[in-house]
């Protein structure tokens, strides 16, 4: 079979958080540069694999084939609303199920949460993205991975088989800057 390559991406707060307490993803989380990057991968991808509350909110975004997670549905549905969109719930049907109804067979996948999403991916992941915005507080906020704030998301991508690897900035103004997290194992 083809190669897959899948890649994660998400911003965070100082605490690891990628998102306010009511869930959203508030403005002081949004900077030019992320959003840039962000937009290139996902415009190289292949298939986009998230839940449903996790969206990009982009031009393209409509033209992006992807995976939904949704308990909803029995095992692997289209999405009546998007022709572009399968739904998946993970109790009925595997992954390679709900991707092969999507018609992807090579490429690159491209998880972009939310925290139950990404922990089903932590052992497929080839590369994840991790950027963070060092000097933005969300106390109380939603964890970017389950186990956060107890642990660092560095931590639990590091318990994970992967190491960190190239960082690159994003936002000088800010601080804001992307590490590349590859798998080792």
């Amino acid at each position: 079979m083809p190669a897959l390559r899948f890649n994660g991406y998400v911003i965070v707060s100082a605490e690891g958080m990628l998102a306010d307490a009511h869930g959203v993803m508030p403005e002081a989380l949004k900077f030019p540069g992320d959003l840039r990057f962000f937009t290139t991968a996902l415009d190289q991808s292949d298939l986009i694999v998230h839940g449903r509350y996790s969206f990009e909110d982009q031009p393209n975004s409509p033209r992006r084939r992807r995976i939904v997670l949704n308990r909803s549905v029995a095992g692997v549905a289209a999405d009546p609303s998007n022709d572009k969109a399968t739904l998946w719930n993970p109790a009925g049907a595997s992954f390679e199920e709900a991707r092969d109804h999507t018609g992807i067979r090579a490429g690159t996948i491209a998880v972009i949460g939310g925290p139950v999403v990404f922990e089903m991916f932590f052992d497929r992941f080839d590369v994840f993205w991790l950027s963070q915005a060092p000097h933005v507080q969300l106390p109380g906020g939603k964890p970017c991975f389950p186990g956060v704030p107890e642990r660092t998301p560095q931590a639990i991508l590091a318990s994970h088989g992967m190491k960190a690897g190239d960082i690159q900035t994003l936002d000088v103004e800010h601080d804001v800057t992307v590490t590349a997290w590859r798998r080792t194992t």
